[in-house]
């Protein structure tokens, strides 16, 4: 099967407010394949690298000692169009518009506690689940359920 792989950080608000299993079981229902999981305290330096882009954002150090202050899940997926899947069920950055119905819309109200990162292209994903993942980390596997989740025509 043509597939792609996203990564998701269920982030450190998501930890403290107990919505990691919540979370983690929207994108298992949905069909998505895990392939990569840990419980990770992440790196002061690796947050500066993730959110480099915001390094000129008045909050960007608020933001870092957000991300740093407890653990996050880390999380790769793969399936069909992963990438799109994964950020439609997300919702977007600012959890008060997100869709009802999204993750960020059922259970955010913030900007930055907007509860889980994912990434937002197949070049992004690439790069971010390099910088988060070793290789001996994400595991290849069939999973026996895609028969039930793809048509025979998109399992190829």
């Amino acid at each position: 099967m043509a597939h792609e792989r996203t990564l998701v950080i269920i982030k450190p608000d998501a930890i403290q407010r107990e919505l990691a299993g919540e979370i983690l079981t929207r994108f298992e229902r949905k069909g998505l394949k895990m392939i990569g999981l840990k419980l990770q305290l992440l790196p002061e330096e690796t947050i500066r690298d993730h959110y480099a882009h915001l390094r000129e954002k008045v909050f960007f150090e608020e933001l870092v000692e957000f991300m740093t202050n407890t653990p996050s899940i880390l999380i790769v997926l793969e399936g069909k169009e992963c990438v799109e899947v994964v950020r439609r069920m997300v919702g977007t950055t600012n959890a008060r518009s997100a869709d009802i119905g999204s993750i960020r819309g059922d259970y955010g109200m913030s900007v930055q506690s907007n509860l889980v990162h994912a990434s937002e292209s197949l070049v992004a994903a690439q790069t971010e689940i390099d910088r988060f993942f070793k290789p001996g980390e994400i595991h290849d596997f069939t999973k026996i359920s895609f028969h039930l989740v793809y048509s025979s025509a998109e399992r190829d």
